[in-house]
């Protein structure tokens, strides 16, 4: 039988063979996280858990969405929850989890530190990304529908792994980071809706921050803890899946990652693409039905929000600020005035949402009767494979619309081309 936490160890520690589509993903959330961590920089969460680490004083060692610097493990925290604050980051639907908002901020507070150029940092974030939603399959769906969050319980390790990447570990110290995050790696499902989802994508990116900092300093844990009769799965819920290793180190999940390119609930997202394709537009619309899959119902679909907040969770305010021209991709749109307007409310009236068990979870089927009696019909699914070059046109599009085309592209190209990690830890405030 499979050592899963061995495996992982070997692939975290030796050499790697990366697809260039891998490669490039991996920049564009790259991109897309520093976009989105700028932009949320402001948010309440944001300036209350930069506050409380600055406030800590101590080494300026890496730098912090919003502005200053701190240690490694506090700019963890704060960076990963700052770029979770909007929930606008990317989604790996196979454990449906967060990777970028917790494996990143470790990955670039380790690099920067350890003056890294930015190829070392890519790849260490690939290779914990990877990790993580390999730990998140290992553990299973059942973690997930129990309570816990895997961005933050799976991120964790991934997050440790990216940093014990930059830091040298070799395979017994990879063992052993695994076998201490286990101790470390937390989140309940419980904080949704609250400042308690970012903080837990902050959570996994200290977590894994710490533990590789203190492997790094020769501290001795129980390398098997993330296995075992009372290891992390075990007592968490876990399956144990060893399938979860199918292909490791050949094929890589990572490169099938969801980008956001609507400011609300994922869970939208293939009800708004699915509009798109249908380029619906209020003049014409009659009616339009929504058909989704059952978990949704109970998730993003609020009937009549009032706030702007609430918007984010409705099927009906998204499609139909869509059709009136509002654009969904700015986190601005959504708004407590526009949840007021009475063209969001008339045409909200004339949009159906339904359940239907033949759709996965990332697909929407939508169905539109126009004024002059024509009846059109989309069904989108997330995990349609996306060119690379489409995928990069909307990563880059939705980047500029968040901080400007000019640091947009200043940013892709610094990815692209080269450059080491601390010029990159400059552009979270500037």
């Amino acid at each position: 039988m499979k050592d899963f936490t061995a495996s992982l160890a070997a692939f975290a520690a030796g050499p790697i063979s990366t697809t260039s589509q891998a490669r490039i993903v991996t920049s564009l959330s790259v991109l897309d996280w520093v976009a989105v961590g700028r932009a949320g920089a402001n948010e309440p969460v944001s300036t209350i858990i930069r506050k409380m680490v600055l406030d800590e004083g101590s080494k300026a060692q890496a730098h912090l969405f919003g502005g200053d610097a701190a240690p490694m493990r506090g700019a963890a925290l704060v960076n990963g929850t700052v770029s979770h604050a909007l929930d606008y980051d990317d989604t790996h639907f196979a454990h449906i989890g967060h990777p970028s908002v917790a494996i990143l901020p470790a990955a670039l507070a380790v690099a920067e530190w350890d003056d890294r150029i930015l190829v070392d940092l890519l790849e260490a974030a690939l290779i914990g990304m990877e990790t993580s939603i390999r730990v998140g399959l290992w553990l299973g769906r059942g973690h997930y529908q129990v309570g816990f969050h895997q961005t933050a319980t799976s991120g964790a390790f991934g997050a440790a792994v990216a940093a014990g990447r930059l830091l040298g570990f070799d395979i017994n110290q990879m063992r052993s980071v695994l076998g201490l995050t286990a101790t470390r790696a937390a989140g309940l499902k419980a904080q949704f809706g609250t400042m308690g989802k970012p903080y837990n994508a902050g959570l996994a990116a200290s977590a894994g921050t710490e533990t590789a900092l203190l492997v790094h300093h020769g501290f001795e844990a129980n390398a098997d803890a993330l296995e075992g009769p009372f290891g992390f799965g075990a007592t968490h819920q876990g399956a144990s899946d060893l399938s979860a290793l199918d292909g490791l180190g050949d094929e890589w999940l990572f490169e099938s990652v969801s980008h956001k390119f609507h400011a609300c609930c994922h869970g939208l997202h293939a009800a708004l693409e699915a509009a798109r394709e249908l380029d619906i537009a209020e003049p014409e619309v009659a009616e339009i039905k929504i058909k989704t899959h059952p978990r949704w119902m109970s998730v993003c679909n609020q009937l009549t929000p009032e706030t702007g907040l609430g918007a984010k969770f409705s099927y009906r305010t998204v499609i139909a600020m869509q059709a009136l021209g509002y654009d969904t991709a700015l986190p601005g749109s959504y708004m407590d005035k526009v949840c007021a307007d009475p063209r969001i409310k008339s045409l909200r009236d004339r949009i159906t949402v339904e359940a239907d068990e033949s759709l996965s979870e990332t697909q929407a089927n939508l169905a539109l009767l126009r004024r002059d009696g024509i009846r059109r019909e989309a069904t989108h699914d997330l995990l349609t494979p996306m060119s690379l070059s489409d995928r990069e046109d909307r990563v880059r599009a939705k980047a500029a619309k968040l901080i400007g085309a000019d640091k947009a592209d200043a940013i892709w190209s610094m990815l692209r081309t080269g450059g080491r990690a601390r010029d990159l830890a400059a552009k979270l405030t500037g």
